[in-house]
């Protein structure tokens, strides 16, 4: 499974290493305000979870988690 994690604010492509090797995108909004979208390859739910632990773990505001496109 695919899953695309949106995340308030900018997030550095040296946070990839720490959070798996994910790539990361940032894009402004029409509002000036920075997302962070973070693409995870995930073989099953345990391993989505590790990652959703690290970012709560960072204390990062987690906005959407999406599924082939809708969101979960």
């Amino acid at each position: 499974m695919v899953y695309q994690l949106r995340i308030n604010g900018e997030l550095d492509q040296s946070w990839s290493d720490w959070l798996g090797d994910l790539p990361i995108a940032v894009e402004r909004q029409p509002d000036g305000s920075l997302i962070s979208t973070l693409t995870v390859k995930a073989v099953d739910q345990s391993a989505l979870f590790g990652i959703l632990e690290r970012i709560r773990d960072l204390n990062l505001t987690l906005i959407a988690v999406t599924r082939d496109g809708q969101e979960i």
